[in-house]
């Protein structure tokens, strides 16, 4: 036998407060203003006995809650909120009550357009937008009016009974179904609650500007079930006005809605100014301008602190600088990955001395010399760090470290903003960034790994540094080396620059360095460098071959660098002619994939080669000197 719950134990299911709820069943919540957000579902926020997922823009009332997360039914949800066995009726179920149904249609709506129009004095109009719109009716057996309930899907599931004639009679319809009253639900986030659905048409008439923007319900009684209803259904509703009788009981009935109403609520209180709507559009001599005899605002959800807000207009607009282009940007995070042992420290030792003894990079653009953190958990200081760093030819006073024997350091920390403000720092290298991730950052949960990585992003774009991080594949084989990066893909997403490191399995010498990710200009080429002969660190040049490719071990070509098929470019075009413009120059270079600021590299590293003057057109061009 299905437990059956009343509309009593129904309606505090839905008062349940979640936060208690869910730290009763062992979840973990986080705070986030004035509401919580629930560790499991990211997306899900709670505050009080209401909850939005966000995702699927959705959400409701505790038993709904209960259903759509721990996959209850109905009247399993009331009892794990209540901890009680029904008691009473059972709630109407998702498709309505075989008992329900509504009245025979009369043919016509005479005799209920007669009685609304003239004895309720609700306009012609109005009473037939409701009739078009199906929700009011004439019954065919007394002519009585019929006012239809409705679910969100415009299923109805609730009819109230209103006598024409002089039988004053007035009921619901058997099988009707409370949480479903006679309503309109508008676009705005206001809801005016009445009694009677008369007295919501009545309203409606005395105050008809912008109506159907708002919401009406008519909870035909003082019952809460179908406010409750009403509101789990529409989350954009924020303000409550509770339109009930002027009377002992309808008093009494606002303060017990208002308190039913969960916190994040505006609940105000209109009362007419006779004992109900429709008896001020009756009486000819009351002035209508006054219907609302006191507005009382019962309760008023905390203010909202305002969220500090930028206008792009305002936003000054900058261009990226780069420390080696299109490689590695000032201002932004870029992540160095490969295998352990093939070369991704070596060449961090490289590039440190490239920004603090000018041993410059293939295309790196001459700089002044800055200071560098080295910022490694893996090899000692004195012993193997410091050896190298001399090794590359790195100036020493220029590069430091955090000192950390004390207090660990973590990628979250504010000592890497700190030490990068106070030393003028202009690059820093994590190596390697597992290490520093934090004991309580599972790098594989993106929820964990987000906030870490903006805040880092965030460093490096307040203070113009560049920030790269030192990363080992993980350990799986046979994979795409995106799938073997750090963690969470949230990690790939959070950086502009991606570079692969890996070896040449046939030629150890050989390192090969990809670009898989450039957020802010095109891919650079694919370069090879020597390591681990008698030579030393060197650059071999552009090179053919995937990060994939070479991690399944095939060889891959030596091939022309742009700079070099640049410089050929050249010397052939001067060749034929005398001259050429740097337009007509830059023209034929872009038809083979040559950029214009790499032709602009390469006349200048042929410096020795090339004379510059101004053409017939007044253009500049260049020739081979004599």
């Amino acid at each position: 036998m299905k437990m059956q719950y009343t509309e009593e134990q129904i309606a505090r299911a839905n008062h349940t407060d979640l936060v208690s709820f869910l730290n009763a069943q062992g979840e973990q919540l986080v705070k986030s203003g004035r509401e919580y957000r629930w560790k499991k579902h990211d997306s899900v926020t709670i505050s009080g006995n209401r909850w939005y997922r966000h995702s699927q823009s959705k959400g409701g009332y505790p038993v709904d809650f209960v259903m759509e997360f721990y996959y209850a039914t109905f009247p399993e949800a009331v009892k794990m909120l209540i901890g009680e066995e029904g008691e009473g009726r059972q709630k109407s179920c998702p498709a309505p009550s075989k008992d329900f149904r509504l009245p025979e249609k009369n043919e016509d709506n005479e005799k209920i357009m007669k009685y609304l129009t003239k004895k309720r004095e609700i306009e012609k109009t109005l009473v037939e937008d409701w009739i078009d719109r199906g929700d009011i009716y004439e019954e065919k057996e007394h002519h009585n009016v019929i006012f239809v309930g409705r679910d969100a899907d415009g299923i109805p599931r609730y009819a109230h009974c209103r006598g024409t004639g002089e039988m004053k009679y007035r009921g619901d319809v058997a099988g009707s179904d409370k949480a479903f009253g006679f309503c309109h639900r508008g676009t705005d986030n206001q809801l005016f609650v009445f009694e009677a659905a008369i007295d919501l048409l009545s309203f409606i008439q005395l105050f008809p500007k912008d109506w159907k923007k708002r919401s009406y319900l008519s909870l035909g009684g003082v019952s809460s079930v179908a406010l409750m209803t009403f509101l789990s259904e529409r989350p954009q509703i924020t303000s409550v006005f509770l339109c009930l009788d002027n009377d002992q009981a309808g008093n009494e009935a606002c303060e017990k809605l208002a308190g039913e109403i969960s916190e994040g609520y505006s609940v105000i209180r209109l009362k007419p100014s006779r004992k109900d709507w429709n008896e001020i559009l009756c009486d000819k001599n009351t002035d209508r301008k006054k219907a609302i005899a006191e507005t009382i605002t019962i309760k008023v959800p905390e203010a909202e602190e305002l969220v500090p807000m930028l206008c792009y207009e305002d936003i000054k607009q900058t261009s990226v600088e780069w420390l080696w282009f299109p490689y590695i940007p000032f201002g932004k995070l870029t992540i160095i990955q490969g295998n352990p042992g093939e070369g991704k420290t070596y060449f961090a030792m490289m590039l440190t001395a490239a920004c603090t003894n000018r041993k410059l990079f293939p295309n790196m653009e001459d700089i002044e010399p800055f200071n560098v953190i080295y910022q490694t958990a893996e090899d000692g200081m004195g012993d193997t760090i410091k050896p190298r760093l001399i090794e590359a030819g790195a100036d020493l006073s220029r590069v430091m470290v955090i000192d950390d024997t004390e207090e660990a350091l973590t990628l979250s920390d504010d000592r890497i903003e700190k030490a990068v403000r106070q030393n003028r720092v202009r690059l820093v290298i994590i190596d390697p960034v597992q290490a520093f991730i934090g004991a309580d950052v599972d790098m594989n949960r993106a929820n964990e790994v987000r906030p870490v990585f903006r805040k880092l992003g965030m460093i490096a774009e307040k203070t113009g540094c560049a920030i790269v991080l030192i990363g080992h594949l993980n350990k799986s084989s046979g994979t795409q080396s995106t799938y073997r990066g750090l963690g969470s893909i949230d990690i790939m997403a959070a950086v502009r620059s991606l570079i692969f490191i890996g070896k040449v399995r046939k030629d150890p010498t050989t390192r090969v360095l990809i670009h898989e990710k450039s957020s802010l200009a095109p891919p650079g080429e694919t370069m090879a460098f020597k390591l681990g002969d008698e030579e030393g660190f060197r650059w071999v040049g552009a090179y053919e071959i995937s990060a994939d490719e070479l991690l399944d071990g095939k060889e891959g070509k030596a091939t022309e660098t742009k700079l070099e098929r640049g410089a050929k470019l050249i010397r052939e075009l001067l060749a034929d002619k005398k001259e050429i413009s740097i337009r007509e120059l830059d023209e034929k270079a872009k038809e083979q994939g040559i950029s214009g600021r790499t032709m602009r590299d390469v006349r200048s590293r042929m410096k020795n080669e090339l004379e510059y003057q101004v053409n017939e057109k007044q253009e500049n061009s260049i020739r081979l000197k004599e």
